[in-house]
């Protein structure tokens, strides 16, 4: 059965829905010979170019965890220094990350080559739990915490953002722990700045069900998904 093509390249190991999408907005997917658009349906008797290179299905879903450290970035461009791109190199399967981190943050990415996960994992309607740990520039106050608990609101040029009610927990004068269910770009960053702090770390240590544990920065480990 054919099916919608952000979703095959998706379910196929290429890269997440969302950035499938952008793929074919960029004009960079072809099918059987034209210009991809977001209504084409396509199955395996279809041939489909990604960046002029024939793309081939996966035959077998991998997931690895990666403690990235601050400086690398998580946008796959071959043409950047400091690209994950070239640490998947080493890989012989396509990966790509799931959750990503801003260059100035640290902590867990999860690489996968399973876009159906990555849809789910994204995706804010299925409120997803991703657990951070932040220190800031100075001393928290119990208003700030609770304010950021409940909700902050924030603009970037012409847009405006709402963060959801989430749970925040103080580790220490000036570090704590928040859980959030949707990944606006730099949320944490911005979430701060409205409480007048400046973010000086950003760790994540959890993604549902995936954990930091004791991963060593800049390491990769091979996990596999839990039975339900």
């Amino acid at each position: 059965m054919k099916i919608r093509l952000a979703k095959y390249l998706a379910d196929h190991g290429l890269c997440s829905r969302r950035a499938a999408s952008r793929l074919i907005d960029e004009g960079r997917v072809l099918v059987n010979h034209r210009p991809a658009n977001h209504i084409d349906h396509v199955d395996a008797d279809d041939l489909i170019l990604v960046d002029e290179q024939p793309f081939a299905a996966i035959t077998e879903k991998h997931y690895l965890l990666y403690h990235k450290p601050v400086g690398i970035d998580c946008n796959l461009n071959p043409e950047k220094a400091d690209s994950l791109y070239h640490l998947l190199q080493q890989f012989p399967m396509r990966l790509f990350p799931v959750g990503r981190l801003d260059k100035d943050s640290c902590g867990l990415v999860l690489l996968t080559n399973d876009g159906e996960l990555a849809q789910r994992l994204l995706h804010p309607d299925f409120y997803h739990e991703k657990t951070y740990q932040v220190t800031v520039d100075k001393a928290l106050t119990t208003q700030a915490l609770e304010q950021l608990a409940s909700g902050v609101s924030w603009t970037v040029g012409p847009h405006s953002y709402q963060s959801r009610p989430c749970q925040v927990t103080q580790l220490s004068s000036d570090r704590f722990e928040i859980v959030l269910t949707q990944g606006l770009n730099r949320q944490i960053r911005y979430m701060c700045r409205t409480q007048g702090f400046k973010v000086l770390q950003l760790k994540r240590i959890q993604l549902a069900e995936f954990n930091l544990a004791d991963l060593a920065e800049g390491c990769f480990q091979t996990v596999s998904l839990s039975a339900d």
